[in-house]
């Protein structure tokens, strides 16, 4: 189903877009509306919110609503908030445009991961994954550094304009490519719930959080890492950042296709080369060659971890998958917030512009403990296979 893959893909592009455009946009914004550039950060950090708390919540309202139509009302709301946010008269009614398109992100990249699974063979699903979640790294590669430069040329608003037309190209995609899936028969809210309370989808969670949260606290201050540390201009780190959404493509694509495969392994390998490379980057980040191979290596190894991270809470989450594919979305975010906290606790702190990557390397070694640990319960809580023994009296194996 390359097409209906294809659709996903680029309401994945128009929501990844939107999420980071507005960070090159700030300084733009800020002044259009009389607001200081923290005022303006609050764009950043109650998208960030939005999405935490709206994944669950638009998925439960979702419940009763077939995947795909949902899917479609959740394009309807991303287009509603991108026009809301380029009409806006005041700061108020952009902040409310940016909550409202918050509202669709956590809940389509969690239903189109379920979505996207039932629409491959069961040995194809990180892959499938992993296509519809090419459309949020590319994102990255394109743009949002195309976004910026036409905010920049065109005015802010132009930017949010386009995205909500990049949201309309979406809808009619998924309106006419992705095929009407039934929902599995008894499932209700109450499955969905119980599955957040199966230990191995809360420790998957936490994977997330702590492992995608390593990435952030690194890239979180990329641009004084960079200017400051490396010595690179302030031009610079928008091509730095490009890098890093390349690094994103590769790792998304190169995750999805092994953890078809061998999930843990891939996890393990990683999780593992994450918690390295960041343990290095304080000494890379000092070197501009050194620097850049490093931001290329954190983006492709943290996005390697979230196809399978992913399908990871689908297969334990298996039969009411939904609400805790979209609640893992949240954890996304909520791993960023956290680990964007802790790198600015450790630079006030005096220790550094690189110190927050030693805060992502313990992150993502923490998140690499906690993989061996699910697969040790896992292997504990398998039923142990019968074991074959000779028969005394007839020489022939029988089952004990």
């Amino acid at each position: 189903m390359p097409l209906a893959l294809l659709a996903l893909a680029i309401g994945a592009f128009g929501i990844g877009t939107t999420e980071f455009v507005v960070m090159g946009l700030l300084p733009q914004v800020a002044a259009d509306f009389h607001v200081t550039i923290p005022t303006a950060g609050l764009l950043v950090t109650g998208y960030a919110l939005g999405v935490l708390f709206g994944a669950p919540l638009m998925t439960v309202l979702g419940t009763k609503v077939p995947r795909k139509r949902m899917l479609m009302l959740l394009m309807g709301l991303f287009i509603a908030g991108n026009l809301l946010s380029a009409l806006a008269p005041t700061f108020g009614l952009m902040l409310a445009g940016r909550l409202v398109t918050s509202l669709a992100h956590g809940a389509f990249f969690g239903i189109g991961s379920v979505v996207a699974a039932e629409l491959v063979a069961p040995e194809k699903k990180a892959g499938a994954i992993a296509t519809m979640f090419t459309g949020l790294t590319v994102a990255n590669v394109v743009g949002v550094p195309l976004g910026t430069y036409i905010g920049q040329a065109a005015g802010w608003r132009t930017t949010f304009a386009i995205v909500a037309g990049l949201g309309v190209v979406g809808l009619l995609g998924i309106a006419k490519l992705v095929p009407v899936l039934p929902r599995p028969e008894g499932v209700h809210l109450r499955h969905e719930a119980a599955a957040l309370r199966n230990p191995q989808v809360l420790l998957a969670m936490a994977m997330t959080v702590l492992g995608f949260g390593g990435v952030f606290a690194a890239i979180t201050y990329i641009a004084p890492m960079m200017t400051r540390v490396a010595g690179y201009s302030d031009s610079a780190v928008t091509w730095l950042l490009v890098l890093f959404g390349v690094g994103m493509v590769i790792g998304n694509l190169v995750g999805g296709r092994f953890a078809d495969r061998a999930l843990m392994p891939m996890l393990y390998t990683t999780l593992g080369g994450l918690a390295l490379v960041l343990g290095l980057f304080t000494l890379t980040a000092h070197s501009k060659v050194l620097a850049a191979i490093t931001v290329l290596l954190v983006g492709a190894l943290g996005f390697a971890t979230v196809p399978p991270l992913q399908k990871r809470v689908l297969d334990q989450a298996h039969g009411a998958p939904t609400l805790a594919s979209a609640v893992n979305i949240g954890a996304f975010n909520l791993g960023n917030a956290l680990s964007a906290w802790l790198g600015g606790i450790v630079i006030a702190a005096g220790l550094g512009y690189t110190s927050p990557n030693s805060v992502g390397a313990i992150l993502a070694g923490s998140a690499l403990g906690l993989a061996f640990w699910s697969a040790a319960l896992e292997r504990r809580d398998q039923p142990s296979a019968p074991r074959a023994a000779a028969s005394p009296v007839h020489g022939e194996f029988v089952s004990r």
